[in-house]
């Protein structure tokens, strides 16, 4: 479900005493920095618009909300039934031993949805990461090895298209 659902993320927040020790006052400005993860044919302007609706509707009277925009783009999906993805597929099951997945990540990139718009190509995105990596956590990790059979995949997968 990773790839198919939509993500709401609040990347901070921020309002009151923040400093050593406690204070019992209530804080009268808050802030919160928040992103969305977009899937499939989803318009980031509608998503920005739905939220920014909902939030002025639930805020109370006598408060204020602003916002402020820091960039968007729509969600793409590519066509994996391209021969060359099948390629790509053969080329990585082949270093590491193992059957090569088609997973659904990276389509909220800015970049792959320009590529695919603009030059009318489908990106294809190939990650080494180990489950246990946690990547884009604050405890990431990557392996050596993923490192190096990484490098050895892309030769495989640019010598298929030779």
């Amino acid at each position: 479900m990773t790839w198919s659902r939509p993500t709401f993320e609040i990347n901070g927040m921020s309002g009151g005493y923040t400093g050593q020790g406690f204070k019992t006052v209530l804080p009268g400005e808050a802030t919160a920095k928040v992103s969305f993860r977009l899937v499939g044919d989803q318009d980031p302007e509608k998503i920005k618009t739905a939220f920014r609706a909902y939030m002025e509707k639930a805020i109370p009277a006598d408060c204020s909300i602003s916002f402020k925009h820091h960039g968007g783009s729509p969600a793409s999906h590519m066509n994996i039934t391209d021969p060359a993805f099948a390629a790509a597929k053969q080329a990585l099951s082949e270093e590491w031993g193992v059957e090569a997945a088609f997973v659904g990540a990276g389509g909220s990139i800015p970049i792959a949805g320009d590529f695919q718009e603009l030059l009318d190509m489908d990106t294809m995105m190939v990650g080494f990461a180990m489950d246990d990596d946690r990547i884009h956590s604050p405890n990431e990790k990557y392996d050596v090895e993923s490192f190096a059979k990484g490098a050895r995949s892309w030769a495989r997968i640019i010598a298929t298209f030779a």
